[in-house]
């Protein structure tokens, strides 16, 4: 009767161990007051969803797409290309809440002096990343590029994100 007991138990021990096993959560490490993880695990049992680099919408359709004012500033543009970003998401069942990596790529702003606009895309981003509705941050990396496909476009944001099965 022990041996049945110690066999029992030892069976509903690695029953609830490999329930804890695929039950586990995606792990966002980092500083908390950062505006991004510096780095995230993605545990078995989640789908991976890559998101190709996306462009900023054309705020105006007759504008010249050489003129960065056809797709406006650097914020107005990063808030386009997010949007943009979430429906692809949600085409796939996603939210901005399983985004776990983001490239960020930026063009000098001539209206700065040619240099990349940070804070302009950092104020976009906040609104969807870290929020109380939303407070889940990727890893990101953010860099200057010399251009992109259109001349008046400063942003391309490319994701990765994660969703359970």
């Amino acid at each position: 009767m022990t041996r049945l007991a110690t066999l029992t138990a030892g069976v509903l021990l690695a029953t609830a161990l490999a329930g804890a096993a695929s039950a586990q959560d995606i792990v966002r490490g980092g500083d908390p007051k950062s505006a991004i993880a510096s780095v995230v695990t993605v545990p078995a049992g989640y789908d991976m969803i890559y998101v190709s680099g996306m462009v900023p919408p054309m705020l105006d359709p007759k504008g010249d797409p050489a003129l960065t004012a056809t797709f406006g500033d650097t914020k107005t543009q990063t808030l386009g290309v997010l949007k943009r970003i979430e429906d692809a998401l949600k085409t796939q069942g996603a939210t901005m809440g399983d985004v776990v990596m983001m490239r960020v790529l930026l063009v000098g702003d001539p209206a700065k002096g040619g240099k990349m606009d940070f804070a302009g895309m950092m104020e976009a981003y906040k609104t969807l990343f870290g929020t109380a509705e939303q407070p889940n941050k990727p890893s990101r990396i953010t860099s200057q590029v010399a251009g992109l496909v259109a001349g008046g476009m400063l942003v391309e944001i490319e994701v990765q994100a994660a969703r359970k099965k």
